[in-house]
């Protein structure tokens, strides 16, 4: 793939990464805490998939402490690696937000409260915003 292809996939992953983030803020001031818990970790997730097509790679999976942790440019992965307890945090979000299946005799509007969705939206946010931090550098340089 070229520099420039790879680029091209990297702002769309990261646009989408935005935008996720962004009904996730939309949900929490909805009251729908579950599924703004789910959109923050889907952000986080497009996120730094983001870096692995900047990084020409084809990630694959959707646990974003993993995704982290085997990124292919080792000067990012440690540049990230302080991020890793909000991975951590984000990954519990993936399943459990959205089927009932999942939680015993509840569903998951009954289970995820404010607080959640707070934590979620600032690990999100935080992520999204170093990975956009870190490609926007690598643009300027």
């Amino acid at each position: 793939m070229s520099r420039e292809k790879q680029t091209f996939e990297a702002k769309r992953w990261l646009q989408t990464a935005r935008e996720d983030l962004a009904a996730a803020d939309t949900l929490f001031q909805n009251d729908l805490f579950s599924h703004s818990c789910f959109l923050a970790q889907q952000a986080a997730e497009k996120a730094i998939k983001a870096l692995w097509h900047n990084s020409g790679e084809e990630p694959w999976g959707h646990s974003i402490q993993r995704l982290l942790t085997v990124l292919p440019d080792l000067s990012i992965r440690k540049e990230l690696e302080s991020l890793l307890p909000d991975a951590v945090l984000l990954d519990r979000y993936y399943i459990p937000t959205r089927y009932p299946n999942g939680l015993p005799d509840l569903t998951p509007g009954q289970v995820y409260f404010m607080q959640d969705a707070e934590a979620a939206l600032r690990a999100a946010v935080r992520l999204v915003s170093k990975v956009s931090e870190l490609m926007a550098e690598e643009e300027e340089g």
